[in-house]
């Protein structure tokens, strides 16, 4: 990296101005970049709107060069790319609004332009380029002021790393890049980021068990949670956590709601419940989503987040549609904390799983960037959470850096392993996926036990309500253990044979096994070396099929 350019746009007085020079009339930028680092910080000596800062370096590739893409939040695609490579961008009938509104309602399209080639690449807060084991690593320290994209482009031999710092509002100094440059292993360059980032150790490095999601959907009552439940005494020393998952609301925002029909003797009662167990209590939320049907939306229309032409922003298809709740409105606010403290302190839940996170910074506002309004949007959460855990989901990872404690890296998977008839249409890159979710509990493993605790989602062992071959299921639930630490069942354990339970008890198990490297051999073929029981295997397997070798890996 050399010979950087750099390209603030501003407005100021109405004008949109745009340069190259660290100090003019309006600013002045103190800019540096040694060979560990990269820093830019704004003194505006007028106050002005800030729209976007961009540092654009030479770089000379090399061959065999893989550039690794961290996804915008925590559902997006996530994976290294080679020079030939071509990222995935939505298909052009999603990519016109107002389709593209809709089919990108959790994605960065708003402030990131796609690449079109091959051999252009983007990546969220932090990046590297690996050559065989060594690594060119390129991380964000500041994504509170805005977030962080680099992009890499083999054909004309750069990188840019831009800040999304559209929206804020500078008065005063502004840090508009603060990044560290580091080059070693795997391990010793991430070990080395987050040392830098004076992140501390996540408080837990392992969770098992149940969540209701991926069997009922919202279609959960008492009978159904007890009953599974009960079916998890099979594997009772084996679980540390019982999670309740959307449909105990009567609708999505009015959490306080309970649904007395399904739920007759409330959540209160099932926390009990699962406590008998010896378990930790898990509950599903979407904090700052209301849904459209939602009593709290009509009786409080102005709590929700609008537009320019004052209409409400949708934040979520979900249920029919929802509207986001402003964090900077205090009434919303209030009635946020108030339903923590109820769910928390009174319900007695151990654990919150917060979902759709990335719906109260789609737009700046407020005089903030989206990055600004995501990092204080987790600092609320950690306020009204106090010490119980959070399970973040649907959030962008480096604005949740130090507020959680656990954290989805992929989509959802769903229940038939090939995905449905979108997921081939490539509608966008969060779509529900098990091949996605597979590929970033890969390539993300890194931040667990660094940033927090990996959860990748689901595995299944069950026979009804599911099209997975069981090679296909004991892939996902091997990978699942070998990269994650929050390890979820979505199954009524009754339906499992005695084998079953066996797998369950393994993936559960905190994992020995360590990724020495992973990497795609071919489009579809993928390839992780483990050191086990002090001999380096191989992991095989192929995406499309599911067809590998995890049998012999695990034992099973």
């Amino acid at each position: 990296m050399q010979n950087p350019v750099l390209t603030l746009v501003y407005q100021l007085d109405g004008k949109r101005l745009s340069s190259h020079r660290l100090e003019n009339d309006h600013y002045k930028i103190d800019f540096s970049f040694t060979d560990g680092a990269i820093k830019a910080t704004l003194t505006p000596k007028k106050a002005i709107l800030l729209k976007s800062f961009k540092v654009r370096f030479e770089h000379e590739f090399l061959t065999g060069d893989v550039f690794f893409g961290n996804g915008y939040q925590a559902w997006t695609t996530s994976r290294e790319y080679r020079e030939t490579d071509r990222m995935k961008d939505m298909i052009p009938l999603a990519a016109t609004r107002p389709l593209k509104e809709l089919a990108g309602i959790s994605s960065d399209w708003r402030f990131v332009k796609f690449p079109e080639n091959p051999g252009e690449f983007f990546s969220h807060t932090y990046t590297y380029i690996r050559n065989g084991d060594d690594l060119l690593f390129l991380g964000s320290l500041s994504e509170a002021t805005g977030f962080t994209v680099i992009f890499a482009d083999y054909n004309r031999g750069a990188i840019t790393v831009c800040k999304d710092v559209d929206g804020a509002y500078a008065a005063a100094a502004y840090d508009l890049l603060d990044a560290v440059i580091l080059r070693g292993g795997y391990d010793e360059v991430f070990d080395a980021y987050f040392k830098a980032m004076g992140l501390q150790k996540p408080r837990i490095d392992h969770m098992s068990g149940y969540t209701s999601w991926y069997n009922y959907f919202q279609k959960i009552d008492e009978n159904i949670i007890l009953r599974d439940l009960n079916a998890l005494d099979r594997v009772k020393d084996s679980v540390s956590i019982f999670q309740v998952d959307d449909g105990y609301e009567t609708y999505v925002g009015d959490w306080l709601d309970q649904n007395s029909d399904k739920f007759p003797h409330g959540m209160k009662y099932i926390a009990d419940k699962v406590h008998e167990k010896g378990y930790m209590a898990g509950i599903w939320l979407a904090p700052f989503s209301l849904q459209r049907a939602s009593r709290t939306y009509k009786e409080h229309p102005d709590w929700v987040i609008k537009g320019p032409d004052g209409k409400p922003l949708l934040g979520c298809v979900g249920w029919g549609g929802a509207y986001t709740m402003d964090i900077y409105h205090p009434e919303a606010r209030a009635y946020i904390k108030h339903f923590f403290d109820v769910v928390l302190n009174h319900w007695g839940y151990d654990m919150v799983k917060l979902d759709f996170l990335y719906s109260q910074c789609m737009y700046p506002r407020a005089g903030k960037s989206r990055g600004q309004i995501m990092r204080e949007a987790m600092a609320f959460l950690r306020e009204c959470c106090g010490d119980k855990l959070i399970l973040g989901c649907g959030v962008h990872h480096g604005a949740s850096f130090g507020y959680i404690d656990a954290c989805r890296i992929s989509c959802d998977v769903d229940l038939k392993y090939g995905g449905k008839f979108y997921n081939r249409l490539h509608v966008n890159n969060e779509i529900p996926s098990a091949q996605n979710a597979i590929t970033n509990a890969i390539f993300r493993r890194h931040l667990d036990g660094r940033a927090f605790c990996n959860d990748p989602d689901v595995f299944f062992l069950r026979y009804s309500n599911l099209d997975f071959t069981m090679d296909q299921k004991l892939l996902l639930a091997g990978i699942n253990h070998i990269c994650g630490n929050v390890l979820f069942v979505s199954d009524n354990a009754e339906e499992y044979t005695d084998n079953d339970i066996r797998v369950v008890k393994d993936a559960f198990a905190k994992t020995e096994i360590k990724v020495l490297s992973a990497c795609y051999v071919t489009g579809e073929d993928v390839e992780l070396r483990l050191l086990k029981d002090d001999s380096e295997v191989t992991l095989a397997f192929n995406m499309t099929t599911g067809a590998s070798n995890i049998r012999e890996i695990m034992g099973w």
